[in-house]
């Protein structure tokens, strides 16, 4: 049958809870599921009618979940500020001008690039979301679409709990399941006191999750103070932020151990941004008390203007040393716990770690082959050097992705991507580029300080 395939590689990595690594592995996919999962002579003896694909001189893996990410165009030309001047007068007047084309090239854009270097799921933060959904259907990517809502006098350019609406009953659930919609929020103090209730009856209504930023940098601590009085994770808690079936927060650098135990109570996720955070100076986040409080952590990249790309390998690599570099402890964070946050914790994270994040029988197919015939991979070991797992982490790159496969579907194939002409989604980004610049000139002549902020 034609919907039926095993794929066969020199070694698997499962992720199951044991981290299993199966030399001369293989997995059998039937339609978008994995059935079966183990040597590829038992395989190929057991399901004879499927077609089988040898993946020489590679790993096959989960696809990675980028847990926190944002669609845009504007790569290479937001630096150097820290975040809030950086969000004043890059990003939230790039906000205030966007419009859906420039969107949608953003999005068709991101997503080309996040499979092309292994990364399977996407959380997407970002404006028109339509065009993400479209983007996302043509792709083959997993996606998680949370539109970027302020519900404030000062954020009235941004989307609405309205607009997330229509989104969600339009595409949520959609593509076999594979596009979800959640509700969003750009940060807490981006709605006023009374939308937050809108948003917990929004998650309510159509049993879905919600996803905000928080504790991102000092000044949101004191700015949460000077307002309520209390730390950001106590408002959040308070005003019933954490009621969703799932709630997953971005960033999460400026923790107190209170803060993480409420986190840890609620069954809240956590998004780990640590290119981003680097980038703009705001911190580093306590990964290791998180994980060990029992939190599910992921990676995210955050978005191509404070990451300047979408490369998941990249941030697994700055998670590792990141973490050691905060401790001044070199076994910080070791490689299998980074392999674990960026695809089975990433798929607990978002609600999903039954559907994704391991190659397991039952779940959905969502693998990908990772090559191990260059430099960046040699030597590969086993034995008593067994080294695979740490050359993923600190050595690969995205270009070193072979295939990826979402729901069962080959996307990119020999490193190449299948279901969109990348030439043409390039494009498509430069014909939009100059007149959103443009239109943000315009606007920052008019308004020198950038975009006003209840900070």
């Amino acid at each position: 049958m034609s919907d039926m395939v095993i794929l066969a590689a020199d070694n698997l990595i499962t992720m199951d809870t044991n981290n299993r690594v199966i030399p001369g592995g293989a997995v059998f996919v039937r339609g978008n599921r994995i059935v079966a999962v183990g040597q590829r002579n038992e395989l190929v003896a057991a399901y004879g009618d499927a077609k089988v694909r040898d993946l020489k001189n590679c790993v096959l893996m989960p696809g990675l979940i980028n847990a926190h990410c944002h669609s845009g165009v504007l790569r290479g030309t937001a630096e150097g500020l820290a975040v809030w001047d950086w969000l004043r007068l890059y990003i939230d007047p790039m906000h205030r001008v966007l419009q859906p084309g420039d969107a949608e090239a953003a999005s068709w854009l991101c997503y080309a690039e996040a499979v092309l270097s292994g990364t399977t799921t996407v959380v997407d933060m970002w404006r028109f979301m339509d065009g993400s959904a479209r983007a996302a259907a043509a792709i083959g990517n997993r996606s998680v679409l949370v539109p970027y809502v302020g519900e404030h006098p000062d954020y009235n350019y941004f989307e609405s709990f309205e607009t997330n609406e229509r989104l969600l009953e339009t595409w949520h659930h959609s593509c076999d399941d594979r596009i979800h919609v959640w509700v969003g929020l750009e940060h807490a103090f981006y709605a006023t006191e009374d939308k937050y209730a809108r948003a917990i009856e929004l998650a309510r209504k159509f049993d879905t999750g919600f996803h905000t930023h928080s504790n991102e940098a000092n000044v949101e601590l004191q700015e949460m103070d000077r307002r309520y009085g209390r730390r950001p994770i106590e408002v959040l808690r308070d005003f019933g932020l954490f009621e969703p079936k799932n709630v997953l927060l971005a960033h999460c650098v400026w923790l107190d151990d209170d803060e993480i135990q409420i986190i840890a109570d609620n069954r809240v996720g956590v998004a780990h941004n640590p290119v981003s955070n680097m980038k703009l100076a705001s911190g580093i986040a306590p990964v290791e008390k998180l994980l060990a409080a029992g939190v599910a952590v992921g990676i995210g990249t955050d978005g191509e203007k404070e990451n300047n790309n979408l490369d998941m390998f990249d941030d697994m690599k700055c998670a590792s040393l990141l973490a050691k570099l905060n401790d001044l402890n070199a076994a910080a964070l070791d490689s299998w716990d980074v392999l674990r946050m960026a695809t089975c914790l990433g798929a607990a994270s978002i609600g999903l770690e039954d559907q994704i994040g391991s190659i397991e029988p039952g779940k959905k197919a969502d693998i990908i082959a990772v090559r191990t015939d260059t430099p960046r991979m040699t030597p590969l070991l086993g034995g008593e050097y067994f080294n695979l797992h740490h050359n993923l982490v600190h050595a690969v790159q995205g270009g070193d992705v072979a295939m990826t496969m979402v729901d069962g579907k080959i996307i990119v194939d020999d490193g190449k991507l299948q279901t969109a002409n990348m030439p043409d989604l390039i494009e498509q980004v430069h014909a939009v580029v100059p007149d959103l610049f443009a239109r943000r000139t315009r606007y920052l002549s008019a308004n020198k300080d950038g975009a006003v902020s209840p900070i």
